[in-house]
């Protein structure tokens, strides 16, 4: 391994690292236990010449020119989507270029969620320290072994860009990895919406009528606190309290009391607000139907889809669920169409074809 320079997230020392590269390998350590939003607490980044972990905890903090600095050419990043959410929510903003090596793994044949440590193995037959996977990343100053560990997180990340993406071009699947990488450079895919909360409430599927009215407005409220308060929704009232009180709908702080699950301290601090969002839910419409179950002719049109997909991944060697899987399937019998199996080089291998199959059921 190259030395390992550690600067300041906010010094002109990482710019200089950095220089006029085209292309850098990029990765991210963060902490988000307690909190709503992850914490940024290293970027390890490596150019051809070196390998530099910036500290964005200590010293004065990165400008955006800093930042313009970091993000304006190719950045390679293993299972880069939660590396972006990080960047994103902290500075508003992604690489020019991603490259996804897990991606572009996974279009060469390999299992489509290949972790990082596996694939090194597999492409130089080193193997990685993963003992701090787990580490607290936000403790100064880091253990030496620490910072041993996120930079090999970024060591053999460009001799993979270059391994990959040379068996993709001479496969003709170098756009496919390009296409499929630049999908994760969309800021829908980082957003907290909290009109869709209940989407995230664990059991609220399940619920109808006046109870689904109630976990609507209660999730949302609950996933503004914890956005305001960057804490952890569960920290502001558990998924199984929500739901008993949605389900139960208390008009009165003595029947609030009775949920199983909820904390005096909570109960003082937002019983009212609870009883309010579950009084002003008994005049709201949720005109809410669960999924249609899919008739004969829909089923026997899945199961086409589904063999159709099957026998393309066969011919490319490929994982079907990295073509389409089977929920973008159902929801392409569904209507959707904006789907991205229907786009892009995938449009291309499959999405006539599935078209027509569609055209028969609709």
């Amino acid at each position: 391994m190259s030395d390992i320079r550690v600067v300041g997230m906010g010094s002109s020392e990482l710019g200089e690292i950095i220089g006029d590269e085209p292309v850098i390998a990029l990765d991210t350590e963060f902490m988000r236990e307690k909190t709503y939003f992850a914490q940024l607490c290293l970027v390890q980044v490596a150019t051809r010449r070196a390998i530099c972990c910036a500290d964005p905890l200590t010293g004065p903090p990165a400008d955006s020119a800093t930042w313009d600095k970091l993000l304006e050419r190719t950045c390679v990043i293993h299972s880069a989507r939660q590396d972006l959410e990080v960047i994103y929510q902290a500075t508003r903003r992604f690489p020019a270029r991603v490259f996804d090596t897990q991606i572009a793994a996974a279009l060469l044949g390999y299992p489509p969620q290949m972790g990082y440590g596996n694939l090194v193995e597999e492409l130089f037959d080193k193997r990685l320290d993963k003992s701090h996977t787990r580490a607290d990343w936000s403790r100064r100053p880091l253990p030496e072994e620490q910072l041993a560990y996120a930079a090999e997180d970024v060591e053999f990340l460009l001799p993979a860009f270059d391994a990959l993406g040379e068996r993709l071009d001479r496969q003709g699947r170098l756009s496919w990895a390009n296409e499929d990488s630049a999908d994760l450079l969309d800021s829908t895919l980082y957003a907290s919406d909290p009109a869709q909360a209940i989407d995230r409430l664990k059991g609220a599927r399940n619920l109808r009528g006046a109870a689904r009215a109630a976990a609507v407005r209660l999730a949302a409220w609950r996933e503004e606190r914890a956005i305001a308060g960057n804490r952890p929704r569960q920290w502001i009232i558990r998924d199984a309290v929500l739901l008993e009180i949605a389900t139960q709908q208390p008009a009165s702080k003595k029947s609030l009391a009775r949920m199983s699950g909820l904390a005096e301290r909570t109960l003082q601090r937002y019983g009212d607000t609870l009883l309010e969002l579950v009084a002003k839910s008994a005049t709201d419409d949720v005109d809410y139907r669960p999924p249609a179950r899919p008739n004969e002719a829909q089923k026997a049109a899945l199961k086409r889809m589904q063999q159709l997909v099957a026998e393309r991944a066969g011919e490319l060697q490929l994982a079907a669920e990295l073509l389409a899987p089977k929920k973008e399937l159902a929801a392409a019998l569904a209507g959707n169409r904006d789907l991205r199996v229907l786009r892009g080089w995938r449009q291309d291998l499959l999405g006539a074809d599935l078209l027509a199959i569609l055209a028969d059921v609709d």
